[in-house]
């Protein structure tokens, strides 16, 4: 388990052992390094980890905020772990977690259209006005937690409790290993308006309770994301070929 991994596990414990509640504000950095032995860049990582995942937030100037209780069988979900740590080791990885996400997610949004209640879609539309919102004030990494609970809502509003399950366990994987592609996405404009009317086709569709709609859009709308981190990847890997290139010119 790596070093940051088992920081944010420290920080779950401290979080349960001082009863923390929504809003409350965590020890400082010095704090939190000297509480739990730890360097402050060990510290931060497991900090972002947590602020991907919605647990914590952070405010300029003021410190780190409780932003949602931590799920009580977060030890349970180490079991995904060797995974995770083989998306670090190859990131090719990362196309068979979003190829399960295509398949999943068709279901979710399929039964979604059919069962969901007037709640869940109230729900489904929040997040997704949520996403908007903090695209349009330049906040990528708050942008991709809306777009995860986005599709988490969808998930809930299936009504199938495997389903659901099986997906935070996918995004609790997702959120620690693409956020950064994620955020390459969010960051060009054109690009955004694409997603953002991809979920609204979705949206739509379970709106109009046609589940075959929903399904072929949120398919669609994943075979992009999968599309456009691969061209996103093969640009940087392009970047570093001719780097290599130029130094060895230069010798």
């Amino acid at each position: 388990m790596k070093i940051a991994d088992r920081v944010v596990q420290s920080l779950y414990d401290l979080i349960e052992q001082q009863s923390m509640q929504v809003g409350d504000r965590l020890p400082s950095e010095r704090q939190l390094c000297e509480q739990l032995s730890v360097s402050r860049s060990s510290l931060r990582e497991a900090l972002q980890k947590l602020s991907s995942l919605g647990v914590v937030s952070s405010r300029v100037g003021a410190g780190t905020y409780l932003a949602k209780r931590p799920q009580s069988d977060w030890s349970d979900q180490f079991i995904l772990q060797p995974l995770s740590d083989l998306i670090d080791q190859d990131p090719l990885y990362r196309f068979d977690v979003q190829e399960a996400r295509l398949i999943l997610e068709g279901g979710t949004a399929w039964y979604a259209a059919q069962r969901s209640t007037e709640e869940d879609r109230a729900k489904i539309h929040h997040f997704y006005d949520q996403v908007l919102y903090f695209q349009s004030i330049g906040d990528a990494d708050k942008a991709s937690a809306s777009d995860a609970n986005f599709h988490l809502a969808i998930a809930e509003a299936s009504h199938n409790i495997v389903l659901t399950q099986m997906m935070r366990s996918l995004f609790d994987l997702l959120q620690y290993n693409v956020v950064l592609g994620r955020r390459k996405i969010y960051t060009d404009v054109h690009q955004f308006e694409q997603l953002h009317l991809q979920h609204f086709q979705v949206m739509d569709a379970i709106d109009r309770q046609d589940p075959e709609l929903a399904r072929s859009s949120v398919c669609d709308h994943i075979e992009f994301i999968i599309q456009q981190v691969r061209a996103i990847d093969e640009a940087e890997a392009r970047l570093k070929r001719s780097s290599r290139l130029k130094r060895i010119d230069l010798k």
